[in-house]
């Protein structure tokens, strides 16, 4: 009965040096606030802004993977309004002749489209103190931020769905990653999200008015906040409640989203061209110059693991889908030099316990030296391969080398025949039936013995000597 439309807004801070439009550092996040200023990204009167180079061909690079249409003719335009983070009473950004137009990203068998993608500058960031109820808050604004290259990514409505959306998300992150295009951090506000939203009834095909939701640092979030208000404008449909055109917040804390303001229109910003910065044409010399910086993209490194490593495909998508965890992979490869053993041990226990522990690959204890002394206590066979997996929770929790903890519990592998005779004598004692059978041709119960005698080993016995004294003791007695 009702379809989600969803389309989305997402600014992209370019990995520069310097910003947009002075040679002020980009540092903002740790450094002191307010001290990588200057008149002209404070907004002084008399000043001019001069292009960054740099911000242009990262713009070029990302309408290149993102399989967009570069304009040879772009310009900048000023868009009007006043806010205190807004030094200017203006910003500088691209609104009719944008550097790039079309592209899209597949997204569960879909083409989800990018409508724009331009360039344009970051405001100050605004830092509230005080009390609300007693009226004693003050705003207080660091300047740092202001100037900062951002490039905007527009697409067309063409999500369905909260998950959709965030998928979009993840994998435009991993594209700019890989391309060094941007550090796509959403906590920090490298890659920020407003995720406009309407709800058509299908049975009137009437459409409900459209919702912006701002600002949301998580992927997460971009879907919990969707599924929110999805849910919350079909109820006010169904109700008869009339709905406004707004903008509106969302409260991690709370999980639900909070009216803002109306929704500005376009005309509210009196948009006008740039008259302090001349025109943008590029020639196909530069466009190649940036095609040739384009580093090895997801695809490319997927089929590469393949064929270099000898591992599946399925196993190389998921390597390569993200660029640390791809990094991470051939480093652990390199020196464990066996691909696909480190591959199978990040997919199935690696990956497992970043899930349970919401954590990410840069923030993995395990170096990819553990992998091959891992490698190493399996091949001397010190260790059997359950071991090697009862251990890898405690190599990921305290980042400690496989070997220290195989030493510190005392899980060598037992490979001393006497010893592992003697403990196959008496479970064979113990179990007349299942060796009677056994004998009678049901083979299969090799298994169970061998389960019995790790179990009382507590599976540090070797497999392959326990496999050879059990054949020995049942086919003799």
């Amino acid at each position: 009965m009702y379809k989600t439309i969803i389309g989305l807004e997402i600014h992209v801070q370019l990995l520069t040096k310097s910003k947009a439009f002075c040679s002020c550092s980009t540092e903002h996040y740790e450094a002191e606030p307010n001290i990588n200023i200057c008149p002209v990204c404070t907004g002084q009167p008399g000043t001019l802004p001069v292009l960054n180079e740099e911000a242009l061909k990262l713009a070029i690079k990302a309408g290149l993977i993102l399989n967009g249409r570069i304009n040879k003719f772009s310009r900048f335009d000023r868009k009007n309004y006043f806010y205190p983070d807004l030094p200017k009473g203006y910003q500088i950004t691209q609104y009719f002749h944008p550097i790039v137009s079309g592209g899209y990203i597949d997204v569960e068998g879909k083409k989800i489209r990018i409508r724009r993608m331009h360039m344009e500058e970051d405001t100050a960031k605004m830092l509230h103190e005080g009390d609300q109820i007693s009226y004693a808050q003050e705003s207080l604004i660091d300047f740092n931020r202001a100037g900062i290259p951002l490039l905007e990514i527009v697409t067309e409505p063409d999500i369905e769905t909260p998950k959709q959306a965030r998928i979009f998300m993840e994998k435009l992150r991993n594209l700019l990653r890989y391309a060094d295009i941007s550090t796509g951090d959403m906590e920090k506000g490298a890659l920020r999200c407003d995720a406009n939203i309407s709800i058509l009834n299908q049975e009137n095909e009437e459409v409900s008015k459209r919702v912006e939701i701002k600002n949301i640092n998580s992927f997460k979030f971009v879907e919990k906040a969707l599924e929110y208000e999805r849910d919350r404008i079909i109820n006010n449909l169904e109700e008869g409640r009339e709905l406004i055109q707004e903008t509106r917040g969302w409260d991690a804390n709370k999980k639900e989203t909070f009216s803002m303001r109306t929704k500005e229109e376009e005309m509210d910003y009196r948009y006008f061209p740039e008259p302090d910065l001349p025109i943008l044409i590029l020639n196909d010399e530069l466009i190649e110059t940036v095609k040739k910086l384009i580093p090895e993209m997801p695809e490319e490194k997927a089929k590469r693991f393949v064929t270099q490593y000898n591992i599946p495909e399925y196993d190389a998508q998921i390597l390569s889908s993200d660029k640390e965890l791809a990094d991470y992979y051939e480093r652990c490869v390199k020196l464990a030099k066996d691909a696909k053993f480190v591959s199978n041990f990040i997919l199935t226990e690696l990956l497992r316990e970043m899930k349970e522990n919401d954590d990410t690959i840069e923030n993995v204890k395990i170096k990819p030296e553990h992998f091959a002394e891992l490698k190493m206590l399996l091949d001397t066979n010190t260790i059997s391969t359950k071991i090697a997996k009862d251990i890898f929770p405690q190599m990921y929790k305290t980042g400690d080398s496989p070997k220290l903890i195989v030493e510190k519990k005392g899980l060598e592998q037992i490979e001393n025949e006497d010893e592992l005779k003697k403990i196959i004598e008496n479970i064979l004692k113990e179990n007349p039936d299942s060796v009677e059978k056994y004998k009678n041709g049901k083979k299969k119960l090799l298994g169970f013995f061998v389960g019995q005698v790790m179990k009382e080993t507590k599976g540090k016995a070797s497999p392959q000597k326990t496999n050879e004294i059990l054949k020995e003791l049942l086919e003799d007695n």
